[in-house]
């Protein structure tokens, strides 16, 4: 069925019956953490996942679902495609974006850290590689790698051939695997390597950063023009470690760090005189830690107070 042809009644209005709305309902509940799961991916920002989701959920209203042969693999074409349209605007919007721009942080639940293909799909750093894709990549990659959707269906709902989508999947793949993290490490490893940097930052101990942070490592901070923030990614343990230590080290500020899950991987959430400051998520590698991710727009932290679900299926 063409998405593009859903009934309606002769006054343009949605099809109303009582019975056929609680079986839409009812399906787009059932599926909603996955096509909340599936906008985020694409998007990096659960504002507009959830926008995407109620483009999502008028469009599904307008549907004869006697026409639709796999409601699960429809409503995702539907969300892609919205989200796909929403990627672009995106794109056109963090042009004018003040200072480097990170994936919007979510508090998830443990299951999610459980799940290793789930957690590493989300966290902040494959996020961030995924940002380096056109939309059309993007998309074809994350439906294809992240929750192992057919050729055929991806084809259908990003509007190519199937054997261009195969062209554009291994382009996508291969672009990914030369810039995400060489191996994953368990959620153990990761709890080690930021418990030593949490120990370091609440002493302000510089060798103790040296310690924990990769000589290659890269910090990135987000403050989107409301919270001052460093311009352009740091590089290099005894920059990043100094920056740390002099930002912290102002007179009269207390600063307690909480471990938490974010994106499904260990975080530390900053506060600053008992108010929320920011979210910092780590990439791990080889028992030492080298990408730092630090979020203090606060628009970016509305989903840090309740626990965000997400699932490949």
């Amino acid at each position: 069925m063409n998405e593009r042809s859903e009934p309606t009644t002769d006054t343009g209005e949605p099809p109303a019956q009582g019975a056929r709305m609680d079986s839409a309902t009812e399906t787009f509940v059932a599926h909603r953490n996955l096509l909340f799961t599936v906008a985020y991916e694409m998007l990096g920002s659960a504002a507009d996942a959830e926008d995407v989701l109620q483009e999502t959920w008028l469009r599904w209203m307008r549907i004869d679902l006697g026409q639709v042969r796999d409601q699960r693999a429809y409503l995702v074409r539907i969300t892609t495609r919205r989200s796909l349209d929403r990627l672009r605007t995106m794109r056109r919007r963090k042009e004018t974006y003040v200072g480097p721009w990170l994936p919007e942080p979510l508090l998830t639940a443990p299951d999610v850290a459980e799940d290793v293909e789930l957690a590493e799909s989300v966290s902040m750093a494959l996020m961030l590689v995924l940002e380096t894709l056109s939309p059309t990549e993007r998309a074809v990659f994350v439906l294809r790698e992240v929750f192992d959707v057919g050729y055929e269906e991806i084809a259908a709902a990003v509007g190519k051939s199937p054997g261009t989508v195969r062209q554009i999947a291994h382009r996508a793949r291969r672009h990914v695997d030369a810039r995400r993290p060489r191996e994953a490490v368990s959620p153990g490893e990761a709890r080690t390597a930021l418990e030593a940097f949490q120990r370091a930052l609440d002493t302000r101990n510089l060798q103790g950063l040296l310690d924990v942070l990769a000589p290659e490592v890269v910090l990135i901070s987000d403050g989107g023009g409301i919270k001052q923030a460093v311009p352009r990614p740091i590089i290099g343990a005894d920059k990043v470690a100094r920056l740390i230590v002099d930002g912290l080290g102002k007179a009269g500020v207390a600063l307690t760090g909480e471990a938490t899950v974010v994106n499904g991987n260990p975080a530390l959430l900053l506060r600053v005189d008992g108010e929320i400051d920011g979210v910092i998520a780590v990439r791990v590698e080889d028992a030492r830690i080298t990408g730092l991710y630090y979020v203090r727009n606060p628009w970016k932290l509305t989903r840090i107070g309740s626990e965000t679900s997400l699932t490949l299926k």
